[in-house]
């Protein structure tokens, strides 16, 4: 680990120059800068300040963080079908099921449906890109329209169905992972 490349690169991103960081942690210009060329090694007490003051601390500075994907495209993507319920899965981002919240794409055929799920913690949310779905939230039903979007606390058992005669398409998230 390049020690010096990693503050200067916290420095920049903090919009500081090496004389205001100098400055806040009361040291010369001329020694930032040393640090940031690797030329010298602070002691641990003066890279503490300094992380400090770039709002890090010993542990995350020095956590090997490995680049997370950001951009998915179609052939990460993973297709489930449910020949019995008429509904087709897909997960947006593979290992979803491992973050805080899952991104699917469901596709329901006329008189399909998704399965019921129980009462959980988290939340849900859901946009219609094609169609029409009934939301079915315990005993109530919520029409969502092709452009409409639903959210709501999983309290009691749920499920959308497609009653229509046209596939309706659906992105729903989850939090905490449940499909």
């Amino acid at each position: 680990m390049q020690i010096g490349e990693k503050i200067k690169s916290l420095r920049i991103e903090k919009q500081l120059t090496q004389e205001e960081l100098a400055n806040r942690c009361e040291l010369s210009k001329g020694f930032i800068s040393q640090i940031e060329n690797d030329l010298t090694s602070p002691s641990i007490a003066t890279l503490m300040d300094i992380l400090q003051i770039l709002g890090t601390n010993l542990n995350e500075f020095f956590s090997e963080k490995i680049n997370e994907r950001v951009k998915f495209t179609n052939d990460d993507m993973f297709e489930t079908e449910d020949e019995d319920l008429k509904y087709r899965l897909k997960w947006l981002v593979p290992d979803a099921q491992k973050n805080q919240m899952e991104p699917i794409m469901l596709t329901l055929e006329p008189n399909g449906k998704y399965k019921e799920e129980t009462p959980h913690e988290g939340e849900e949310f859901g946009l219609v890109l094609h169609g029409i779905v009934n939301l079915h939230l315990g005993d109530k039903v919520y029409k969502i329209r092709k452009g409409e979007s639903f959210y709501f606390k999983p309290k009691s058992n749920h499920y959308i169905s497609n009653t229509g005669k046209t596939e309706a398409t659906v992105i729903w998230v989850s939090t905490p992972p449940s499909f």
